[in-house]
C-alpha cells in the first residue's frame, strides 16, 4: 500500500496497526493471530490482509519506498550514487510525523525483541533497496555502484533503527546520525578490482 490511499483506508490501516501493536505488546508477537487483530480492529480478516500481507508486515511494512526513490532522484545526478542515496534518504526523513515516529519506535521495540523477524526486516529492506537502485540506474548510475550505495545506506539506517530501544530518541534522529556516518570522507581505495 502506498501513500496514495484514501483517507478512509489510511484510518483503517492506522487502526489495524495500533490494535496489532497493542496486542503484540500485551500478548506477545507469536501468540497473537491475524484473526485476533482483525476482530479487535473491527475489520474482517480479508480487510486485514488488504492492508498487511502477513502478520510480520505489520511490523516491517514501509509505505515510504516511493517517497525515498523520489527524493533520491531529486538529488543532483552528478553526485556519486552513495551521496545521492544518503541525501535522498535524509530528505525523505522529513516526511516522518511525530505520531509516526512514536509508532515506529513501538514497532522497532517489538522487532528487536523477536530475532525471528529479522528475515522479514531483510525482505523489507530488499524492497527498498530495489526501488533506490532502479532510480539510480535509470539516472545513469552503474548498477554495481547503485546497489552498493543503496545497501550501505540501508544497512546504516537498519542498524540505527534496531538500536533505538537501547539508545532512545527519535527514529529520524537515529537514522540521520547513521547516514551522516557515511558522509564522512571515505578512506582511500588502495585496492580496486
Amino acid at each position: 500500500m502506498g501513500l496514495l490511499m484514501s483517507p478512509r483506508a489510511l484510518r483503517t490501516r492506522a487502526r489495524i496497526l495500533d490494535v496489532a501493536l497493542d496486542l503484540f505488546e500485551r500478548q506477545g508477537y507469536d501468540t497473537t493471530t491475524t484473526a485476533q487483530i482483525a476482530a479487535a480492529a473491527g475489520v474482517t480478516p480479508m480487510t486485514f490482509f488488504r492492508h498487511f500481507s502477513t502478520k510480520a508486515a505489520v511490523l516491517v511494512s514501509d509505505p515510504y519506498d516511493p517517497v525515498i526513490a523520489e527524493h533520491v532522484g531529486a538529488q543532483p545526478v552528478g553526485l556519486p550514487p552513495l551521496d545521492r542515496t544518503r541525501r535522498g534518504m535524509l530528505a525523505a526523513l522529513v516526511m516522518i510525523e511525530p505520531v509516526e515516529d512514536a509508532t515506529a519506535r513501538r514497532r522497532v521495540a517489538l522487532l528487536a525483541g523477536e530475532p525471528a523477524l529479522r528475515v522479514a526486516v531483510a525482505a523489507g529492506t530488499a524492497t527498498t533497496e530495489k526501488v533506490i537502485v532502479e532510480r539510480l540506474v535509470a539516472d545513469g548510475a552503474d548498477p554495481f555502484d547503485a546497489r552498493v550505495a543503496a545497501a550501505a545506506c540501508l544497512a546504516a539506517a537498519t542498524a540505527a533503527i534496531l538500536l533505538l530501544p537501547e539508545t532512545g530518541g527519535s527514529l529520524a534522529g537515529a537514522v540521520t546520525r547513521a547516514l551522516e556516518q557515511l558522509g564522512a570522507e571515505a578512506p582511500s581505495r588502495a585496492v580496486r578490482s
